[in-house]
């Protein structure tokens, strides 16, 4: 679930991200330009691609087993439309993403598939609380703000990425740069809270209370442990600058939290 929200761990590049990891995209290294580096940061890519694919279609499968029927699918545009677009989002969000190179990029792919069993349980039980507890089908004003939710969620997400490459490109481990205009005026970790609005569309789309309810409770459970090592991260390295930030800003939702 949120944990998709999470499944990526913090980063500390030099600025509040939502779910990018420390060393990295902090900046980019001289040691990206040595000839030895570009296979690596390609058989990465490619991993990050392997594991974006079949994390899809197990969620896929997830829903499938929450129905108990596949033809399902074709008869519920608002579902149909939320995975086209979640789809698009994950493979966006790799491209997008500056960690390709990261340590994690080493770890076995079953164990980065494993850390996104939350968001395969959630992918299945929101459809299973319909079939199974209520029958028919979800109000089509609430999987429409359920689908709008989710859009929203993507545009946040994959906006501050883009928004940290900008501001970090061309920048060293030396001069760092710690971003605080656009997204990140608002809340320090506008990633984390992309996906967590992406993961709660999912519910609203079924009209699967308990789902919407655990996932808001189990994600924020997940961002909260996420947000809170990524914050010890940066301000050990911006130190007062970066508690003057958190003085200033809400960390997920604005006037909130």
């Amino acid at each position: 679930m949120a944990s998709e929200m999470d499944q990526d761990a913090p980063q500390s590049n030099g600025k509040a991200t939502g779910g990018l990891k420390p060393p990295t995209a902090l900046l980019a290294s001289a040691d990206a330009d040595t000839p030895g580096a570009h296979p690596h940061f390609i058989r990465s890519l490619a991993l990050r691609f392997a594991e974006e694919a079949i994390l899809l279609i197990a969620v896929v499968g997830a829903i499938a087993m929450g129905l108990g029927i596949t033809s399902y699918f074709t008869e519920h545009r608002y579902v149909l439309a939320y995975l086209a677009a979640y789809a698009g989002f994950r493979f966006a969000d790799l491209i997008v993403r500056e960690d390709a190179e990261d340590s994690s990029a080493h770890e076995e792919l079953s164990q980065r598939i494993a850390v996104q069993l939350p968001i395969l349980v959630t992918f299945a039980a929101a459809p299973f609380e319909r079939t199974y507890i209520y029958g028919g089908s979800a109000p089509a004003w609430v999987s429409a703000l359920g689908l709008l939710i989710a859009l929203w969620g993507m545009w946040l997400a994959l906006g501050a990425r883009v928004q940290l490459g900008f501001f970090t490109s061309g920048r060293t481990a030396e001069h760092p740069v710690l971003v605080k205009s656009g997204f990140y005026r608002y809340v320090r970790h506008p990633i984390y809270a992309g996906r967590y609005l992406v993961m709660f569309g999912w519910p609203l789309i079924y009209g699967a209370p308990i789902t919407a309810v655990l996932t808001l409770i189990v994600g924020g459970v997940f961002a909260h442990r996420r947000m809170k090592s990524e914050e010890a991260e940066m301000r050990a390295q911006f130190g007062e600058e970066y508690d003057a930030y958190i003085r200033g800003t809400d960390a997920l939702v604005p006037s909130i939290w």
